[in-house]
């Protein structure tokens, strides 16, 4: 029976990875089905043997997996990725979650809620959030040439305002106007690069990891581009390292434009992202 037969190759190569569910990608992935379905299909031929052995030697020498399969889940939608991107991970799916339930709230209130995701890269925020929250107006900014090509195929059809540039500068024309910011920066403090590892030292690009001595220094852009993109009451989110659970908050309390600064958990319970509120009053 073929449900026996892919039982036994997802078992082997496993073995080999260390992960089932890692085995089971890469397989469901060469015989080009779903994973849900894969205990279906039908067993590889000899073509597609060879191409999961490659696939195997590419992991076992360290790829990502998403570089070999070249998709990326993220809560409900899939993303293209590949070299030149950073890889979305489901720490920040939390965030995103955060942002939806706000997005929510002023969707109740009878608005349209206008939201500018920072430090895009492939994407994946903006998708999830234009995907499962539709009656936003979306905006997205990148400065990585290498990750435009993704975040523009990523976001393809969901009529998401799009730049290229740097996040500093980017939508001026809505200063003021913006109900949510959210970021995924680059928060890898220098002297911490050592303790990166491995596998996303090798492939996540340096611009979408590193960000100064303390790591910081995006999330200052971060801060002072939502001052000056939200209006009063409006809400930022941005991710930081677990270790910057207390000086990522500041960044926002020490701009004195902010109220309500609270830090999160991520999905493994550490410190992961910070929400803050526009300081001020409608119309003021």
């Amino acid at each position: 029976m073929p449900e026996a037969s892919i039982s036994r190759l997802v078992a082997t190569t496993a073995a080999r990875l260390g992960s089932v569910a890692e085995a089971r990608l890469l397989l469901a992935h060469v015989l080009g089905v779903e994973t849900a379905a894969l205990l279906l299909a039908a067993p590889p031929d000899e073509e597609a043997a060879a191409r999961l052995e490659a696939a195997l030697v590419r992991r076992e020498a360290g790829e990502p997996v998403q570089h070999i399969t070249g998709q990326a889940p993220f809560r409900t939608v899939t993303l293209n990725v590949g070299p030149g991107v950073f890889i979305p991970r489901p720490e920040t799916e939390v965030m995103t979650g955060w942002a939806l339930e706000r997005i929510a709230d002023i969707s109740a209130s009878g608005r349209i809620p206008i939201v500018v995701e920072l430090c895009a890269g492939s994407g994946a925020i903006t998708k999830a959030l234009a995907t499962e929250a539709p009656q936003g107006r979306y905006a997205a900014v990148e400065l990585s040439e290498e990750a435009w090509p993704y975040l523009v195929d990523n976001l393809a059809g969901l009529r998401v305002d799009l730049r290229g540039g740097d996040m500093a500068e980017a939508f001026e024309d809505l200063d003021g106007t913006v109900d949510l910011v959210i970021a995924n920066p680059p928060y890898v403090p220098v002297e911490h690069w050592a303790d990166v590892p491995a596998e996303v030292r090798d492939h996540d690009p340096w611009l979408a990891l590193v960000s100064g001595e303390d790591g910081l220094d995006a999330m200052r852009v971060v801060a002072e581009v939502a001052t000056r993109l939200l209006r009063p009451g409006g809400f930022v989110c941005a991710e930081h390292a677990e270790v910057q659970a207390m000086s990522a908050p500041a960044v926002f309390l020490q701009t004195g434009q902010f109220t309500r600064v609270h830090d999160h958990l991520d999905l493994t319970e550490r410190p992961r992202f910070v929400t803050a509120v526009r300081a001020g009053r409608m119309g003021e």
